[in-house]
């Protein structure tokens, strides 16, 4: 333990101290350690993610997009890293929210949770600081909590800067509750297109051409809550700057809409995006490693065991 915060604080000093350079300065850095990245950390994931997502596209098409991503890839964390040091006006200069006040509307009508799907697309990091742009409403996170003990401190002392809560999954629905119950207004943010564990698997959707598992605990929640559920809609117009779009999903009444239209909705949403600009999705996760063949082979042992 003692260890651990030795190594938390060494780096977490060091990225301090590079996060007072200018983002200019840190896209140049950047740009120097694009190339070597892309030799060393998961081509192999990427090229074979592109490959089943863009089986129309040509090969050449396929290596811009992989130039790109990599390119975005060092500019994220270099910006991640910025955050250590970055001031609330700079922040919402660099990333701006739209589309906000049907959901402010709909909490003075009576709602208590707007629930708010994203992707590990655009800068997700930088969108903790929601809670600048949504003063007297609790802003929310829900994380999953990192192998690496030190990157993990890290990453929520990072998330709690702007104000807002991060919540773990496994602690989600006693937190929200509780919430509740002191009269919060939750404005929650759910990153959801990783890949599930086998035990969370309920159902799978089409997803950039190929059957995809898809975490359904986020809509079961919202709807358990009758929760406005929404899209955040992330462009990049330039290097450095964001913007979110909150495009609605299931804005009244969600407790009725039938079983997982709204997880439908949210992927439907994020393949648009990633289409327009595939750069800006994390094509370094091994988001198709568990098949609908081998979850159906797994559901039919299960069932066997138990009759």
């Amino acid at each position: 333990m003692a260890m651990n915060s030795i190594v938390y604080y060494i780096v977490v000093g060091t990225l301090k101290l590079i996060s007072f350079l200018p983002l200019n300065v840190l896209y140049l850095l950047s740009d120097a350690l694009c190339p070597l990245l892309r030799r060393v950390y998961r081509r192999r994931v990427v090229r074979e993610n592109l490959i089943s997502a863009f089986p129309e596209k040509s090969e050449k098409e396929r290596r811009e997009i992989e130039r790109k991503f990599y390119r975005f890839f060092c500019d994220m964390w270099l910006e991640t890293i910025k955050q250590f040091s970055m001031s609330k006006d700079e922040m919402m200069r660099h990333l701006v929210f739209k589309g906000m006040d049907p959901i402010k509307s709909g909490f003075d009508g009576g709602k208590d949770d707007a629930f708010c799907y994203l992707g590990h697309y655009g800068n997700w990091e930088w969108i903790a600081s929601l809670q600048y742009w949504a003063p007297g409403y609790q802003c929310a996170q829900i994380y999953h909590s990192l192998h690496n003990k030190v990157m993990d401190r890290l990453f929520l002392n990072l998330r709690n800067r702007y104000g807002g809560l991060s919540i773990s999954m496994k602690s989600a629905l006693r937190v929200l509750i509780n919430e509740r119950n002191k009269g919060s207004k939750i404005w929650l943010g759910l990153i959801s297109d990783q890949l599930p564990k086998w035990e969370n698997i309920h159902h799978f959707t089409q997803f950039l051409n190929q059957d995809t598992a898809v975490f359904t605990g986020g809509e079961q929640m919202g709807k358990k809550f009758d929760a406005m559920m929404y899209y955040m809609r992330v462009l990049r117009p330039r290097r450095g700057y964001y913007e979110v779009e909150f495009i609605p999903i299931a804005h009244d009444d969600s407790k009725n809409v039938p079983d997982f239209q709204i997880t439908e909705r949210y992927m439907q949403l994020l393949e648009e995006d990633i289409r327009r600009q595939p750069e800006l999705w994390l094509w370094t996760h091994k988001r198709w490693a568990r098949t609908k063949q081998e979850w159906e082979e797994r559901q039919k042992q299960h069932e066997t065991i138990h009759t």
